[in-house]
Parts: structure tokens; C-alpha cells; sequence
């Protein structure tokens, strides 16, 4: 694992220090590491769901009902295994 140093504001650093004196992390790191990881997911699903409206965007309008599409997601998800 690689070492850093890194420096925090006060109301950053209480709040750090506050999540470990909760007992749901033992150090400042394992903050820190949770933290990327959530943002890294967030960036993800947020590419994902750009992805998705481009496509849409791209794919011009339909003449299906509302009822239409929602079936049709859904069975595209499934297929994916998505759902």
C-alpha cells in the first residue's frame, strides 16, 4: 500500500477524527480509502446513467406507451442481469 501525506482543514480533521471515535473506523485512512471508494462508485454509476441518456438522446423519439418502455427496460435488464 502506498503512503501519503496529506494535510486537513480543522472541521475536516474533527470530523475524521469523530468517524474513528465512533468506532466504525480505526484509522484516518481507512476514512479516507472508504471515501475514494464511494466517490469512485458514484463516478461510475454516473457514467453509466450519462451513457444511458446519450443513448437515448441518439436514438431519436418512439410511439410506444409509457407501459411499452417500462416493460421493455425491464427486460433488458434481466438480460443483463440487471435486475
Amino acid at each position: 500500500m502506498t503512503s501519503q501525506s496529506i494535510s486537513f482543514t480543522t472541521p475536516n480533521d474533527d470530523w475524521l477524527k469523530a468517524q474513528i471515535e465512533s468506532d466504525e473506523y480505526t484509522s484516518k485512512s481507512d476514512v479516507v480509502n472508504d471515501l475514494i471508494r464511494k466517490a469512485r462508485a458514484q463516478q461510475s454509476e454516473i457514467e453509466w446513467i450519462r451513457a444511458k441518456l446519450i443513448k437515448a438522446e441518439q436514438s431519436g423519439f418512439t410511439n410506444m406507451t409509457r407501459d411499452e418502455i417500462l416493460a421493455q427496460s425491464k427486460d433488458e435488464l434481466r438480460r443483463n442481469g440487471e435486475l
